[in-house]
């Protein structure tokens, strides 16, 4: 879950610059979303679609039944490069939705690869997204976001990054996750910034047209969340009392949910 500081999500300590050609890019190519089959990636294509952009979807999986048919599917895989070519052929924008926290090489390997196909076809603009707090939380997949934010920053085409922290789903997802544990690991000392995916979604859908910006001012919940003062997070706190408890030696004790407080680097945005 994102780190952050504490009161207001801090802007940015860098900008790089971006180069882009002159004109900026053209409204009848299309753009392409990568991860379009994920909670982001859905959001970002319907809008795109509202605001009457052409549409291009690089996915591993078949066009599902229901896709609107101004959406161009290609299949392909960014691991591998497979069906790359043809995803960025004629593509102004990119934003780059793809992403698994189980495995790494989707990051890495895979925004390696896109970067590539991205140079090759001269690509205007390429946005990503990432996550609050890469640069400070050293959990694996925070420093595997980082790898491929400075894959971009290092590829030579225009970037547009923006961080976010955590969507609420998540934080009900892990705590989901943790009730089926014996002794739940609570982590200790820690706040939760929470955003709703439809507003990065806006946010994302707003970026591919304009200049490259480099790191735009992260983004995060309204609400930095300490005692369960938000309905998400609340959902997420009751979970702990789904656990089943220990069976004990002796019948006469009473039996008990065990919680153990585990302390955290940094602040948590989930």
């Amino acid at each position: 879950m994102a780190a952050v500081g504490e009161g207001p999500l801090r802007s940015p300590t860098i900008t790089e610059p971006c180069r882009a050609s002159p004109g900026g890019p053209d409204t009848n190519q299309p753009i392409l979303v990568t991860g379009a089959s994920g909670t982001l990636g859905r959001s970002v294509v319907a809008r795109l679609l509202a605001a009457d952009h052409q549409v291009r979807v690089l996915s591993r999986r078949p066009r599902p039944t229901g896709t609107p048919t101004a959406v161009d599917w290609v299949s392909g895989e960014l691991v591998s490069g497979r069906g790359l070519a043809a995803a960025v052929a004629d593509v102004a924008v990119i934003v780059h939705c793809a992403s698994n926290p189980h495995r790494p090489r989707v990051d890495i390997d895979g925004t390696r690869n896109l970067v590539e196909a991205a140079r090759a076809a001269g690509i205007w603009h390429l946005v990503d997204i990432s996550i609050v707090g890469v640069d400070r939380v050293p959990y694996r997949y925070y420093q595997t976001k980082l790898q491929a934010e400075r894959l971009i920053q290092a590829s030579g085409l225009p970037w547009t990054i923006l961080r976010a922290t955590q969507f609420h789903q998540l934080v009900l997802l892990v705590a989901r996750g943790l009730a089926r544990l014996p002794l739940v690991p609570v982590p200790a000392a820690t706040s939760f910034q929470p955003i709703d995916a439809a507003e990065v979604a806006d946010r994302l859908t707003a970026l591919p047209t304009g200049p490259p910006a480099g790191r735009v001012p992260d983004m995060g919940g309204p609400q930095s969340d300490r005692r369960g003062t938000n309905p998400w997070t609340r959902r997420a706190s009751r979970i702990q009392l789904a656990v089943p408890p220990l069976r004990h030696r002796n019948p006469s004790t009473p039996p008990c949910h065990p919680v153990s407080p585990s302390p955290q680097p940094g602040r948590h945005g989930g």
